[in-house]
């Protein structure tokens, strides 16, 4: 049974299931076993349990599918960043476990020892064991090519039923999964021009339209390049799914990776055409705060809304959790509510930075996005890659890009949060890339090109060796004479 075995994960080095385009690090060695999909197997059970509402009550803990991956790969993800074999250790890894160490702290010092185990302790898998599992795991353009290949799979399985719920309102896959296992609890909010909201397999609206829009950028570079008109019908079908939930963060993140990656299309030929986008950005941001009665942040917040009265409602949110952040600026206020005037109701907040300053103070909020600004900063700048491996980092800078615009006007939690962290780890391979450095799938294809071209030219040299040679003087080629 061993040889079998033996055997068998020989023969997947040797025939990856992965694009022509794919490349791969030289130190991604492992013998870990592979899924169906081709990817590493926690991989695969990891993306398809953030699909999966079941809320599985174990002691004083509710743990979903994804915790419980995470739980499980987190050793092995640390003890192979320790050993190197996920590359040098960057600024990032250190932000963001101190983040999570910090964040923990604050719990203890808020809510006190017994009761910050728990939110400490489920915050730290969520963000570092989703971290990591994509740092140590996704390793190359190979691994990022099937696991948005994956995730391009299952958001296409969720559409016919969301479309159904879109239409009639009812949630057909909570009701089936909850008859196996507690799930996430059903959401109903008011129809927007006359449909329902798609809540999905998530808690929310929201959460399933970020899920399902988060990587149109790296799906129609990635999966759709050279293939003609399918290149447009995948993104389509992501970004149409994404849609039904009907709500405006997401549709907002639809439109950014769409105007980046239609910019960079159009202007691909021009080589600053970055640093150009970046002087329009300056010039409208100096447009609003000099010709606007509000700051561009609150311009942001109240405009990309579906209708005024929430755009206001987040202008008050940032007002009043503002204030929160400068009376608690170095620990927070932990889980405890915000003050503000009895009229705003609900204590939710709007704004994923907004809410990490609250919560842990101005000290969590810097590690978190000075993580999240170091990574994509050095992905910007990161040069020495050949064409292929430079459209895959700027398609996930772009994705990326939408993520962190869109937080200003939603709270990333639960399965969206740890989706986010997984997309950071999995960006760091970037930075270890190096031109060169290709899979066997590359190697393979380029060769076989190479005996094509080989053969093309002995058949055409062949065939012209077998056509006679005409010359003037040849009784074949000469026109019969008068006379003859």
């Amino acid at each position: 049974m061993r040889d079998v075995v033996r055997s068998a994960g020989t023969a997947a080095e040797v025939h990856p299931r992965a694009s022509r385009y794919a490349l791969r690090s030289s130190s991604h060695r492992s013998e870990t076993l592979q899924s169906k999909t081709g990817l590493r197997l926690p991989i695969a059970i990891f993306l398809i349990g953030l699909v999966i509402p079941w809320v599985i009550p174990l002691g004083t803990f509710n743990l979903s599918v994804y915790r419980l991956v995470l739980i499980g790969t987190l050793p092995l993800s640390l003890i192979m960043w320790v050993r190197g074999k996920a590359g040098r250790i960057r600024v990032p890894d250190i932000g963001l476990i101190l983040f999570s160490l910090w964040a923990g702290l604050t719990f203890v010092v808020t809510r006190g020892i017994g009761s910050a185990i728990e939110p400490a302790g489920i915050l730290f898998i969520e963000t570092v064991g989703a971290y990591f599992l994509g740092r140590c795991f996704i390793r190359s353009a190979d691994d990022l090519y099937k696991m948005t290949l994956l995730w391009a799979k299952v958001v296409i399985l969720l559409s016919p039923f969301a479309l159904y719920e879109w239409i009639s309102g009812s949630k057909p896959i909570l009701s089936t999964f909850s008859a196996i296992f507690p799930t996430v609890e059903i959401t109903t909010m008011d129809p927007r021009w006359g449909f329902w909201r798609v809540q999905g397999p998530f808690s929310h609206s929201i959460e399933f339209g970020l899920f399902c829009g988060s990587l149109l950028a790296v799906a129609y570079v990635i999966l759709g390049r050279g293939r003609g008109v399918l290149r447009w019908l995948l993104p389509a079908a992501v970004g149409a799914t994404a849609f039904l939930s009907m709500s405006s963060a997401p549709i907002a993140g639809l439109m950014i990776q769409s105007a980046l990656t239609g910019w960079n299309w159009f202007l691909g030929k021009i080589k600053y055409r970055w640093k150009i986008l970046w002087g329009l950005a300056f010039i409208a941001y100096l447009v609003v705060e000099f010709g606007s009665n509000q700051t561009p942040v609150k311009f942001y917040i109240s405009h990309f809304t579906f209708d005024a009265q929430t755009g206001w409602y987040r202008l008050a949110i940032w007002e009043f959790g503002s204030a929160s952040v400068l009376n608690h600026p170095i620990l927070g206020i932990g889980l405890t509510e915000y003050e503000r005037p009895s009229w705003m109701g609900s204590a939710s907040v709007d704004n994923f930075w907004l809410v990490i300053a609250m919560r842990h103070g101005i000290p969590a909020v810097v590690l978190m996005f000075g993580s999240c600004l170091w990574l994509t900063g050095a992905m910007a700048f990161k040069k020495r890659l050949d064409e292929k491996e430079d459209t895959f980092r700027v398609s996930l800078l772009i994705s990326l890009a939408a993520f962190f615009f869109v937080g200003c006007t939603v709270h990333f939690h639960g399965a969206t949060y740890v989706w986010l962290m997984f997309l950071l780890g999995s960006s760091v391979w970037t930075l270890d890339a190096s031109p060169g450095e290709k899979t066997l799938a590359a190697s393979t294809w380029a060769k076989r090109r190479s005996e094509k071209s080989r053969i093309t030219r002995t058949t055409s040299a062949s065939h012209s060796a077998e056509r006679p040679r005409l010359r003037r003087g040849d009784a074949s080629c000469t026109r019969p004479q008068n006379g003859g």
